[in-house]
């Protein structure tokens, strides 16, 4: 018994190729927009983690030197990510307002002491001195 033999012409084997081509390139595409999305979110995530940090770090070093009473002074050293749009004090909260892929976000963290002062918001590491007064605790 005689098997047959499949003939193919050029024009078929370039095409399918094509369809082969076009299929890996999309799946590719499809996976990098994928990527990409993902890591915003988690460059975000990140960022919004330090920020956090860098709040309850400043307001639990500024109520134990508040609480140790006036001539109480400490210097701290304190990483502050980019993307921070402003950053408030008031006597009772400290808001920090980060810009993230998905707009702005914008948190305040509630302090046990009252509070003044101005912190700049360049990305990087700020050097602080928190000093204990009769009334309130400043931050420079």
């Amino acid at each position: 018994m005689k098997r047959g033999r499949i003939k193919y012409s050029k024009a078929q084997v370039g095409i399918e190729y094509m369809i082969i081509v076009g299929f890996i390139t999309f799946s590719v595409i499809v996976i990098l927009f994928t990527a990409i999305a993902y890591s915003d979110k988690i460059k975000d995530k990140i960022r919004l983690n330090q920020v956090e940090n860098f709040a309850e770090q400043l307001l639990n070093s500024a109520e134990s030197v508040y609480f140790a009473g006036e001539p109480s002074k400490t210097t701290i050293r304190l990483y502050l990510p980019e993307g921070v749009s402003s950053l408030e004090i008031t006597p009772t909260y400290l808001i920090i307002t980060t810009r993230t892929s998905s707009g702005e976000n914008r948190r305040a963290f509630s302090s046990k002491v009252p509070i003044s002062g101005t912190i700049s918001t360049s990305e990087g590491i700020k050097k602080l001195t928190l000093e204990a007064t009769e009334d309130y605790l400043v931050i420079s």
